[in-house]
């Protein structure tokens, strides 16, 4: 079956199976060297044995397809790319040699050759080594770039799109130092007013293009807190924009996702711009906000029109994206309009769900930009915050809600006092409501120790009720060979721990006169019972391992040594070892900082 050049779907799709099983018995093999463990199963690396049989079929079947395909229809042509991305992620390095040959049909007279040429090198971008693609990616992009500008068939430009896109994404380097990089913006820039899908893949590419290029300029100016004074897109940066502005607005834009991909690119540039394109960005803005303000007037005149609310989605989430972006005086300037427009969107009863969390996500970058000036508009928001909290139906709407939550206690501090009680109130009602959907719990939990950090001492009267509900959060269990649950679990752990931590921090206060932590030392015990309970967890995640060592910190912090006899257990030991083991720099730092505290009382 394998030397067969007559591969069905059937076929293919057992050989990407195959691919995905020695992936993940690789990444498990990994994970237990890195815990000096022999892996459950060894792999037999049945797919590098299949190399030289199965590849030249798959290259084969690449060139049998037609040009106007449905891209929703599945078929053996797509089968067999998608089986040719997983080789490479299996076999990486080794793929390389039984590809690269099929590259001669670059300039082949049947466009199914050219498009099957450039393909297989798509597929192949990811999973080699950078430094093994490099000189062929090198000598194949003024191709790619020649074929997006002229070739005849549509489908090929197509896939040039994809594949410059996919360059740009894994081998960033490749393209960032190519000689040819301007005409690649330029052929870009044309495909932009190319067939839907040529577009689509062109606004990809940029996407992919400006991150790679922001990174590299990031590396360049080393720690400036202010960013990369500029970077390779500089000059076109203007240009570019205001072609994907263009784009959004184009009679067939609802095709092939093209205004969705155009405002995503338009999304990236903005967060990728370095400080020389900053009027671009103040631009933007401005033409965000009209366009905005023009799709909410046809609303209240009911001319709503088709995608309408697809697209007050992708409004509010490019708004939210050039606002995160702008200088905290400029962003206070157009504060006024921006949260009438997002007041508005909140406003209907007839908005999606999706509109209403996309509006309270960006209500938090308002009141992440703008700080403290956002205080005028809490009486204006407080209604819509209220009924989302409430809103335990439509649970990403809650969610959504629940994280403005965090974003206001962090910003007004002890001033959310004052709206604090209603709030304890709505987010216990949430977490007691048995219909809530899981998701959200964490975050709630999460959420009590935000309000705890803000209004400090003052958290004590909510102190035995949070108490009991986060000891009985801690109390859940989970089947564990259900990995989406053991997720779930983690995530539940974290937001319990994050509760914890808030509580801790916050009635311990700025100021020894005020602390109330002595309040909390009665459940002292119950805090640490569920450390070691994470301690002892071999299916814990590395984001659990630092939040456990955070508490653990925490607490050894505010108490001192008048708890050292509570703190000798072997796995709080075991549990910083692991942390300062730990391969993520977060948990290692935070790990050899709750050490130090140990043993500055260990030495008492």
């Amino acid at each position: 079956a394998v030397v067969s050049t007559q591969s069905t779907g059937q076929g293919i799709e057992f050989w990407s199976t195959t691919c995905d099983e020695e992936t993940d018995l690789a990444i498990e093999a990994q994970e237990a060297a890195e815990l000096g463990e022999p892996p459950d199963v060894v792999s037999k690396h049945y797919m590098l044995g299949a190399l030289q049989y199965l590849i030249p079929p798959l290259l084969k079947r690449l060139t049998v397809q037609e040009e106007y395909d449905d891209e929703d229809d599945w078929n053996p042509n797509k089968a067999a790319g998608v089986c040719l991305m997983l080789i490479a992620q299996c076999c990486m390095d080794n793929v390389v040699p039984h590809v690269i040959g099929f590259q001669e049909h670059i300039n082949h007279k049947d466009w199914k050759f050219r498009d099957a040429a450039v393909m297989s090198f798509g597929c192949i971008v990811d999973g080699p080594d950078p430094k093994t693609l490099n000189q062929h990616a090198w000598n194949l992009i003024p191709h790619l770039i020649r074929m997006l500008k002229t070739d005849p068939s549509l489908a090929v430009r197509d896939t040039c799109a994809w594949t410059l896109g996919r360059i740009c994404e894994r081998l960033p380097q490749t393209i960032l130092q190519h000689s040819n990089v301007m005409e690649l913006v330029e052929a870009l820039l044309l495909s932009l007013n190319n067939d839907p899908r040529v577009a689509t893949n062109a606004c990809w590419a940029f996407s992919s293009l400006a991150e790679s290029a922001y990174e590299h300029a990031e590396t360049l100016c080393g720690d400036n807190e202010d960013g990369p004074q500029t970077f390779i897109l500089s000059e076109c940066f203007k240009a570019i924009i205001d072609q994907l502005l263009a784009t959004t607005v184009r009679p067939d834009s609802t095709q092939n996702n093209l205004r969705s991909a155009a405002y995503e690119a338009i999304m990236e540039l903005l967060k990728s711009s370095p400080r020389d394109c900053y009027v671009t960005v103040q631009e933007t803005t401005v033409t965000i906000i009209a366009t905005l303000q023009e799709l909410l007037h046809r609303q209240s005149n009911n001319e709503k029109g088709a995608n309408y609310n697809d697209l007050q989605s992708l409004l509010c989430a490019t708004l939210q994206c050039v606002i995160r972006k702008m200088q905290q005086g400029d962003a206070i300037q157009i504060s006024d309009t921006v949260m009438s427009a997002f007041l508005m969107m909140m406003s209907s009863n007839e908005q999606s769900s999706e509109v209403q969390e996309d509006a309270l996500m960006a209500v938090g970058t308002v009141i992440e930009v703008t700080g403290k000036h956002f205080a005028k508009y809490m009486d204006s928001l407080w209604p819509y915050l209220m009924a989302s909290l409430q809103n335990h139906v439509e649970y990403s709407v809650c969610a959504a809600a629940v994280g403005l939550v965090g974003d206001l206690c962090r910003t007004f501090g002890t001033e959310i006092a004052n709206f604090s009680d209603k709030l304890m109130e709505l987010l216990v009602a949430a977490l007691s409501d048995g219909a809530m959907h899981q998701s959200v719990k964490p975050s709630i939990l999460s959420t009590f120790g935000d309000i705890a950090m803000a209004i400090g001492p003052l958290f004590t009267k909510y102190l035995q009720v949070v108490i009991h509900i986060l000891k009985q959060a801690s109390e859940a269990t989970v089947d564990k060979n259900d990995y989406e649950m053991l997720d779930y679990f983690n995530e539940l752990r974290e937001g319990i721990l994050e509760a914890y931590c808030g509580i801790v921090q916050g009635l311990k206060g700025d100021d020894p006169a005020t602390s109330q932590l002595e309040a909390l030392k009665p459940y002292i015990q119950i805090i640490l019972a569920l450390i070691i309970a994470v301690a002892d967890d071999r299916d814990k995640s590395d984001n659990l391992i630092a939040c456990a060592c955070g508490l653990l910190g925490d607490i050894v912090s505010g108490y001192g040594g008048s708890i050292k006899s509570v703190l000798q257990h072997d796995s709080i030991g075991s549990l910083l070892t692991q942390g300062r083991r730990s391969r993520i720099s977060k948990t290692k730092s935070v790990a050899q900082w709750a050490s130090k505290e140990m043993k500055k009382i260990n030495a008492l």
